[in-house]
């Protein structure tokens, strides 16, 4: 791929034949060793491949597709498939990426690579509108990466129970596809670029229809407007559509022109006739484009072809219009020239073949041609070798073409081109009656005295008597004028227009305007004319003479660049008229220049003068010898002229086509003129050809031939030919290829043989440019310089040496020699003599009897080159030491050996003997003489036919013969219940040949048959009976079965039923049994469900694919054949009947409590089918990411590991299918052990009740089923009493309160997860009384016990052995007890069940029952009681 020279002066960098690799050594010292990408080209379109390093080493290569992968365009629900396969050393890896997100969805999206086709395949199933993306696969290695694209485009699936109203609303909103007006008004105004978008929004999915009506409707409505002859207008009084010939763009290079369907394209102007405007480069293109490929069609269409393994394919088609180029397509991908593909193009461009060169299986398939919006198919069948001896063996190659009657298609070709001469001519012709028509009608209306005069002068402006202007213009600023070229007519037989020189018209917006549709119409029918003449003339150009024509077309190019102002020829010419001289044209000679002096003067006798209207408005500019364009005005002097018909003169009807030739070889150019009697002039490069000993000039007749008698180098270069003002060229490139003498190429093509151990030498003298590269092969390996091969070369020859030969170096020699001009070959054989190889084993014993052995062999698998003369045979007995020598047997692989004892048994030896020498021994296994061997038993005899009276039995013979002969068979029958087996045949008329005709059978009984083999040592063993047949006439085959529908199915199987046909007697018989055929929706064969006939009229078909479209038949068969299929209307889908989804579990809770920081898990079981769509959903809005959504078959589970007082709500489960849906939600409350209640307050305000006042939890706020308890106190009594519960206020009103008693009261706040501690109220205040006496006792002070939670012991560090248990513990204490919650990085552990957790007075333990790698991490416990919280961490490694 890349090219490097060794530099000879020492330097560190190694310099690169391409500026490139110059430029990025540079830039990759520069950037201290950052690598500058290459961009490769690809042999593959819509390949890229980035290089990312220089210098790739031999052997090695970036990464390249052979194959991309194609677009799709898939319906929803189904399976997508993009395929492409990769080369690359070394092999590059394969990934898949899409434009719009990621393919992480391992259940959407199957990548997988075929190790069978080599294809990697990205597969997506059940598609929807999401995985509508550009899809790029990426093949990438240590050198580069090649990346390839492919659109995946989803269409709706409309028939979809749930999406019915979508539909309802989408049927108002949408167009009703290609039946809708607007569809196709928006198609006929679109550019080409926007049909696949407006054939989607208008859901149309069939395009290349949809183009083909497109086209025709273009051509109805082009036919429509050019039968009405109308021009339509703006408000603002510009041209809407006229027929102009002055619609030029300043960059185009295209010049489109039509007539009915036929397309040309010249070099300078862009002109359309039938729409007027002016057209850009891209317009213009995709016009053309358009143009061509909606008329181009196949006369011949390609043929299957049938080639045997190793030959050569070719494939031709015929065109109806020629093309340069057609797209060639094999097994769906795009053929490109090259190594195993040749694509050729016949000169008049009709004729396009395909060579496949050395088929081999992989060839196999379906080859396309496409022209355009035709196309044409045709299957490449590669067979194998059909004789396996030569199956290895280098033979000639062979060019296999269509089977069937040879096909002239040169012949066609002509006939077409001629075909489309004649249809030109005539319309040529209807066009000139027409205009002829037209002018009568102009004169009749001249003479009758109209207003309005249509007739236009020789200067292309339009009169009325009088002088006066055609009509004046609303605003002249925007007034333009529609110019149209016209060709003088002829009378030639050829029908064609004169090129030299061009009338204009113009065509002007009036009051009146009906004559000025009148005008235009009659300027569209010339220029069409104009157009028709010159297709005619490129069809005529058979040789392909491309120069021609573009002179041609350049003259006329140039011409259009200037309007002629032509004035009353009194009048004396402007300066620059007078200087003006078409340079440019060469062959403009004196004798045109005469011709159109005397046509001026015939135009002054016929009118006195030529002259434009006074006014005129419209300025025409006129070039000078500087190209200045300078402004006329044009006025009229005098009447109007009549318009004269001119002859065109000499033309070319076949110009000069390039010519590649050899050195010191003829070369000849040849052209042909329309008339015989001219004379004509060749030069090269611009000089005079005289005929001398190089040049020979002859002149048959029209044809004229410039013959290079023996040509040099120096007579390369562009060869002109003129005539009467006309020229054609063309090029001739002299070349010096590599070529070999015909007697050395003939000498060299000689077989060489040579024996074993001998030397082979091959040369060759041959001639060309130096240098010329020289490379042998030997059986298509190139071979190079070792200890056996030597190759000399030198300027002139090269020489072949191979040392000590083998027979294994059997096979082609072959010579490539190239240059920069062209590559040759020469091809001979190599034969290496040898001894043959041993004859082949095991020997087969034919016949073993008391008097003689026979038996044979193989001959040997390698004759060595010569045949086999002879074989020597040596006997031993078995048990002997010694061989006893037979002798030599003619070249037969056969022995029989009469001087044999009865019993013994025989060693027998074999050599094979050719000229070259004797192979090695093939020594053969025991045989015995006279012993008894019975044959085997034969097949079960099959029954061919049966009728009333007779029996048609045929059988084969037993695989074992016993070890001789098998002298006959005897055959035997038996009735149906019947034990007796009576004999067809006497055992001396033993039946010879392996069929019998049983006539000894009663009309109407049921019989089987056996048969049993005879050999020398008697009657072998029977054979197994065969199945019963009736003694009766053929039946007729059954009818078709009725009723076939599906009556279960599921994601592997499904039933089918069906009735059986009915028995009508002479037309269809009983059916006896069935059979089940299916095939997949991507496959075309079908398979048999049943190897046997059923003969039930139901069947399950099992082992399908889930989601697979298969097609299904039922065959009914009886003992007169079968009966025609009976298919199901539609395709059956592998998924179960709809199930309407309905949860299992009955025992789902409705509502849960959790307490904060355990772990929330809700667990659904359903059924519902086919597999439905489950979302779940907390107070109507979906999930966050911190809850865990699992799914499996016929479950769904939810589950928050370490949950928070935020995660309370109703938690709602959906789940939905083409059925139905369903519905269930759980209330989840998650809290925690309330806080107790803040002070209490006790209020009396009247007597014997207290009012209890209390500040509310914390929790309140968070918790809203969190309620109030108060009990009650009475010293008196001394126990509590809870006076109120459930309250959800802040105060209690206690009745029955004793004066002069004691009570406290406590308050508890109290939620579905417990109680809290008590919140304490003052005493309640007791009657006072009068004090006798005060006694003063010391008040004794409790002790508070309470504290907060310590570790006494705290957690230690472990390190356990994976799969052991690991045991943690520590010690804590605290008043009140405290509760302990362990944590794994922070997630609780306590509802784990992998973990067991325990609490024995302070002491804190956890023992993880195996240890894995997911139990690493850092683990806490936590103690927490009301008066604080303490934490101690440790850390837990896994040893492997």
């Amino acid at each position: 791929m890349w090219k490097t020279a060794k530099n000879k002066e020492p330097t560190t960098n190694r310099r690169c034949f391409s500026i490139v690799h110059q430029y990025i050594q540079r830039f990759n010292e520069v950037s201290g060793g950052k690598s500058a990408v290459i961009r490769v080209k690809s042999m593959t379109p819509g390949v890229t491949i980035t290089q990312h390093v220089v210098n790739i080493p031999e052997g090695k290569s970036t990464p390249d597709f052979e194959s991309t992968p194609m677009s799709e365009n898939t319906k929803e629900g189904k399976v997508a498939i993009f395929k492409v396969v990769v080369k690359g050393d070394p092999k590059p890896e394969v990934t898949w990426r899409r434009a719009k997100g990621p393919i992480t969805d391992k259940d959407k999206f199957h990548s997988k690579y075929d190790e069978s086709t080599g294809e990697h395949i990205l597969e997506i199933v059940k598609v929807s509108g999401a995985e509508t993306d550009t899809y790029k696969c990426y093949a990438a290695n240590e050198y580069g990466k090649a990346v390839c694209k492919a659109t995946l485009t989803v269409i709706e699936d409309s028939n979809h129970p749930s999406d019915f109203r979508k539909l309802l609303r989408r049927s108002k909103e949408k167009p009703g596809g290609e039946s809708d007006e607007r569809f196709w008004q928006a198609m006929l105004k679109a550019d080409k670029k926007d049909y696949e978008r407006i054939c989607t929004e208008f859901g149309v999915s069939d395009l290349h229809l949809i183009l083909k009506k497109l086209e025709e409707k273009k051509e109805e409505r082009a036919h429509n407007n050019y039968q009405d002859g109308t021009t339509a207008y703006d408000e603002n009084g510009t041209e809407g559509h006229s027929f102009s010939s002055g619609g030029r763009t300043k960059n185009s290079n295209l010049k489109v022109m039509q007539k009915g369907k036929g397309l040309h394209q010249e070099d300078e102007e862009v002109h359309l006739f039938n729409t007027g405007r002016d057209l850009t480069d891209e317009e213009a293109m995709l016009l053309s484009t358009e143009l061509i490929f909606s008329t181009v069609d196949f006369v011949i269409k390609i043929q299957e072809l049938k080639a045997q393994e190793g030959d050569d394919a070719l494939f031709a088609c015929v065109l109806t219009h020629p093309l340069p180029k057609i797209t060639w397509t094999g097994k769906g991908s795009t053929l490109e020239e090259g190594a195993k593909c040749s694509i050729t193009v016949s000169d008049h461009k009709l004729i396009h073949r395909l060579l496949i060169k050395d088929c081999n299986s992989l060839d196999q398939g379906i080859y396309s041609a496409v022209a355009g919006v035709k196309s044409c198919s045709a299957w490449l069948v590669v067979q194998a070798e059909s004789d396996p001896a030569s199956a290895g063996m280098r033979r000639a190659r062979k060019t296999t073409v269509a089977s069937g009657a040879p096909i002239d298609l040169e012949k066609i070709a002509v006939e077409q081109q001629i075909k489309k001469r004649e249809e030109m001519e005539k319309i040529l012709a209807a066009v000139k009656a027409k205009h002829k028509e037209g002018q009568v009608a102009a004169m009749d209306k001249k003479s009758e005295g109209n207003s309005i005069d249509n007739t236009l002068d020789n200067s292309g402006c339009a009169t009325r008597e009088g002088g006066k202007r055609l009509g004046k213009p609303k605003n002249k600023k925007r007034m333009r004028s529609g110019q149209m070229d016209f060709d003088k007519v002829t009378d030639s037989n050829e029908g064609d227009f004169q090129d030299d020189d061009d009338f204009t018209g113009s065509v002007k917006k009036s009051k009146n305007r009906k004559h000025g549709q009148n005008g235009e119409h009659e300027q569209m029918e010339f220029d069409q004319t104009e157009t028709s003449a010159e297709s005619q003339n490129d069809v005529a150009d058979c040789d392909g003479n491309k120069d021609s024509r573009r002179q041609k077309h350049r003259k006329k190019a140039h011409r259009k660049r200037r309007t002629y102002a032509r004035e009353d020829p009194n009048e004396p010419t402007s300066e620059d008229e007078a200087s003006y001289s078409d340079e440019s044209e060469d062959s403009l000679d004196q004798h045109k220049r005469s011709r159109r002096a005397k046509q001026s003067k015939m135009l002054k006798k016929v009118n006195g003068e030529s002259t434009c209207p006074e006014e005129y408005s419209g300025y025409d500019e006129i070039e000078g010898i500087t190209g200045a364009p300078t402004h006329s005005r044009r006025k009229r002097r005098g009447p109007l002229t009549e318009d004269v018909v001119i002859d065109i003169g000499v033309h070319f009807i076949c110009g000069l086509s390039d010519v590649n030739a050899v050195i010191n070889e003829t070369a000849e150019l040849t052209c042909k003129l329309s008339s015989e009697d001219c004379e004509g002039a060749w030069f090269r490069d611009g000089k005079k050809i005289s005929p001398d000993h190089n040049f020979s000039v002859t002149n048959d007749g029209a044809i004229h031939k410039l013959v290079i008698i023996r040509c040099d180098e120096e007579h390369s270069g562009k060869y002109r030919f003129e005539a009467d003002g006309r020229k054609t060229e063309a090029m001739i490139n002299v070349k010096d290829p590599p070529r070999f003498n015909h007697a050395d190429l003939k000498a060299f093509s000689e077989p060489v043989t040579v024996k074993a151990g001998h030397n082979a030498i091959f040369k060759l003298q041959f001639l060309g440019h130096e240098p010329v590269k020289i490379k042998w092969y030997s059986e298509g390996e190139e071979l190079l310089d070792d200890n056996n091969t030597k190759i000399e070369k030198s300027a002139s020859h090269s020489r072949l040496l191979l040392s000590r030969c083998q027979r294994r170096d059997t096979g082609e020699i072959k010579i490539k020699l190239k240059n920069e001009h062209g590559f040759i070959e020469a091809i001979s054989q190599l034969i290496v003599l040898d001894k043959p190889t041993l004859p082949l084993g095991p020997a087969e014993v034919t016949e073993g009897s008391a008097i003689c052995i026979e038996f044979r062999w193989r001959p040997p698998k390698d004759d060595g080159g010569s045949p086999v003369i002879n074989y020597m045979v040596e006997r031993q007995q078995v048990g002997r030491n010694t061989w006893k020598k037979i002798g030599e047997i003619p070249g037969i692989p056969s022995y029989r050996d009469t001087d044999v004892d009865h019993g013994r048994k025989y060693c027998y030896r074999i050599r094979a003997v050719t000229a070259e020498g004797t192979s090695e021994v093939m020594e053969t296994d025991e045989m015995q003489a006279g012993t008894l061997a019975f044959p085997g038993p034969p097949a079960p005899p099959k029954v061919v036919s049966a009728y009333d009276d007779c029996v048609n039995i045929s059988w084969a013979p037993p695989s074992n013969t016993g070890g001789s002969r098998i002298l006959g068979y005897v055959l035997e029958k038996r009735k149906k219940g019947s034990n007796l087996w009576s004999a067809v045949n006497a055992t001396d008329e033993l039946i010879k040949v392996k069929k019998y005709a049983v006539k000894d059978v009663v009309m109407g009984m049921e019989y089987e048959f056996r048969v049993t083999a005879v050999n020398l040592s008697g009657i072998g063993e029977y054979s197994n009976p065969s199945e019963f047949v009736f003694a009766r006439d053929p039946k007729k085959p059954p009818g078709k079965v009725s009723n076939l529908k599906v009556t279960e199915s599921s994601y592997s199987h499904f039933v089918l039923t069906w009735t059986k046909p009915e028995d009508k007697p002479e037309i269809q018989d009983e059916a006896k049994g069935y059979f089940v055929e299916i095939r997949p929706a991507e496959c075309l064969d079908w398979s048999r469900c049943n190897p046997t006939r059923i003969i039930t009229t139901s069947f399950s078909v099992k082992g399908l694919k889930s989601m697979n479209m298969y097609w299904v038949r039922v065959i009914a068969v009886n003992d007169g054949g079968e009966s025609a299929p009976e298919e199901l209307a539609n395709y059956v889908l592998a998924i179960p009947s709809p199930v309407r989804p309905k949860f299992t579990n009955h025992k789902m809770k409705s509502f849960m409590v959790v307490k904060a920081g355990n772990s929330v898990r809700i667990t659904v079981n359903f059924e519902a089918s086919p597999w439905p769509h489950v979302m779940w959903i907390k107070d109507n809005v979906p999930v966050t990411k911190r809850v865990t959504i699992t799914n499996s078959d016929g479950s769904s589970q939810l589950l928050i590991p370490s949950s928070e007082r935020s995660d309370s709500g109703i938690y709602s489960i959906l789940v939905k299918n083409l059925a139905g849906q369903e519905t269930f939600s759980t209330e989840v409350r998650v809290t925690d052990d309330p806080k107790p209640p803040g002070p209490v307050v006790l209020e009396e305000t009247v007597p014997g009740t207290v009012t209890v006042i209390w500040e509310p939890s914390p929790d309140e706020k968070r918790d809203d089923r969190l309620h109030y308890t108060v009990s009650k106190l009475d010293f008196t009594k001394g126990n509590w009493t809870t006076v109120a519960e459930k309250l959800f206020n802040n105060k209690c009103t206690v009745c029955n309160i004793m004066p002069g008693r004691e009570y406290h009261f406590r308050v508890y706040a109290e939620n579905d997860m417990g109680v809290s501690a008590p919140s304490e109220s003052p005493t309640c205040w007791k009657e006072k009384k009068k004090e006798k006496r005060v006694v003063s006792i010391p008040t004794r002070k409790e002790c508070d016990l309470r504290c907060a939670p310590t570790f006494i012991v705290p957690l230690k560090f472990h390190a356990a052995p994976k799969g052991y248990e690991c045991y943690m513990s520590c010690a804590v204490k605290g008043n009140p007890k405290p509760r302990i919650t362990w944590y794994r990085n922070h997630i609780s552990l306590n509802t784990d069940t992998n973990y067991y957790i325990s609490n024995t007075c302070g002491v804190c333990s956890m023992l993880v029952l195996r240890v894995g790698p997911r139990d690493m991490g850092e683990y806490t416990i936590a103690a927490e009681n009301a008066l604080g919280r303490a934490e101690c961490s440790t850390v837990l490694t896994v040893k492997e």
